[in-house]
């Protein structure tokens, strides 16, 4: 990891030299966008012969039917060892149990007398999720979008995931898509996956919205039918963690969060901000005695190229560094957690004190691991139940109400010029006198 030594800098003059030092890395690919809208196209044309072709020419697959059916998905229980299922069955409740409190009943509100306004939350009616396949099965991801997608109501809920080498995924794919509510799964992966369940074909369900992360052919798929109209749950890239780590972190634990973020990918990023060239160093020396040990330690090698250590000289200047980047996972290796979680602005997901590792929110502390990332965080939330609704406003007026606010309606709808807006009102308001209010 690179170190940056920022601890002589003025905190309002390093702002221009920040975006430098806290660029995500872009993978040359110029020819992405052309190779994914053609895939988008042969699937669109095409439909099942385009994704069988293209399952065998990526994922060296041949596969006859697309779809895996309802009693492969129930077998697979038998086919995932029970610490397994009971640690799927931990994170389930937890997982359910913090999206289920983000579910309120609409509260009416009477504006003026006469004048009630309110909030339904209604469920998209078919959901696509998509489910990473390719260098591990992330059955977790799953649970993150299927639990919300089942407490939203979704009626339809179509999931798609990259198959192995005989056509077939995961047990731990499918018993989880069993356990969550799928209603349909398909052994399909990459840029085809999102045109499927973008367009629909013979044997794929056209849906309304689609979730999920994936490499970058993915995310480009996702992009570019969300310019044709359909919604996507929000803009992804590589994952990434910031780790800011005081003079009481830990220096084995902060390598270990890092190296935790590293193994995703080699373009992910990850971020250490301390304050001491100490704790950067004994972080390092941690690095390199624990990354020998990871099976993914090679790509966790690769992904470290891409990442830095930034000194600094107080911690108001360590948050205003990590805000400016807004990272898709914060950790406050801190025994000041919970007080400078006050001066955090712009996260997807923040991890307080020693012992919560992002990991655990990956999978089993309940909150949710789909998350903003290339500093999307400024803007974006994460996945939550409300992903999978809509909210759709609702109002009634009695005649005494519109008698309360009518004269403003007319005057606003004269001044804009909008003649029809001011009789709608007006037509109405010549009858209230004669006639009874309900």
């Amino acid at each position: 990891m690179e170190t940056i030594d920022l601890r002589n800098e003025r905190q309002g003059s390093a702002h221009t030299d920040w975006r430098r030092w806290l660029a995500r890395p872009v993978a040359e690919n110029p020819g992405l966008e052309r190779t994914v809208a053609s895939i988008l196209e042969q699937v669109r044309n095409r439909g099942d012969e385009a994704l069988r072709e293209y399952a065998l020419k990526f994922d060296k697959a041949q596969i006859q039917d697309l779809e895996i059916p309802l009693e492969q998905m129930q077998e697979a229980e038998g086919q995932v060892s029970a610490e397994l299922k009971e640690s799927i069955e931990m994170a389930m409740e937890n997982l359910t149990g913090f999206h289920q409190q983000q579910a309120v009943e609409p509260e009416i509100l009477e504006t003026q007398p006469g004048v009630r306004c309110w909030r339904r939350n209604l469920p998209i009616e078919k959901v696509g999720l998509y489910i990473p396949g390719g260098t591990a099965p992330l059955f977790s991801t799953l649970l993150m979008l299927g639990i919300p997608a089942r407490l939203a109501g979704c009626g339809e809920i179509v999931a798609c995931s990259p198959p192995d080498t005989r056509g077939q995924l995961h047990p731990a794919i499918r018993y989880t898509a069993f356990r969550v509510g799928v209603t349909r799964l398909f052994a399909i992966g990459g840029a085809q996956a999102i045109g499927a369940m973008a367009y629909g074909t013979e044997s794929v369900p056209r849906v309304l919205k689609i979730f999920g992360p994936g490499n970058p052919y993915v995310q480009c798929a996702k992009q570019l039918v969300q310019r044709e109209g359909l919604s996507i749950d929000l803009p992804a890239g590589p994952s990434e963690v910031a780790v800011y780590a005081d003079a009481s972190a830990h220096p084995a634990f902060v390598a270990a969060d890092l190296l935790a973020q590293a193994e995703h990918g080699v373009d992910s990023q990850v971020m250490l901000v301390c304050l001491s060239p100490a704790m950067s160093e004994a972080v390092q020396k941690e690095i390199a005695v624990q990354v020998d040990r990871l099976p993914r330690g090679q790509i966790a090698l690769r992904a470290l190229q891409n990442s830095r250590t930034m000194l600094v000289e107080s911690e108001e200047m360590a948050l205003a560094i990590i805000n400016a980047y807004a990272p898709e996972h914060l950790i406050l290796a801190s025994d000041q957690a919970d007080r400078l979680s006050l001066l955090v602005s712009n996260a997807g997901s923040v991890f307080l004190g020693h012992y919560s590792p992002e990991s655990a929110g990956d999978y089993a502390t309940g909150t949710n691991h789909v998350l903003p990332t290339a500093g999307f965080a400024r803007s974006f939330s994460g996945v939550s139940v409300d992903s999978f609704v809509k909210k759709v406003s609702f109002q009634h007026l009695t005649r005494a109400g519109l008698a309360k606010i009518g004269h403003a309606v007319e005057t606003m709808a004269e001044a804009e010029g909008l003649k029809g807006h001011a009789r709608a009102v007006s037509i109405r308001l010549s009858t209230v006198q004669s006639t009874p209010d309900s």
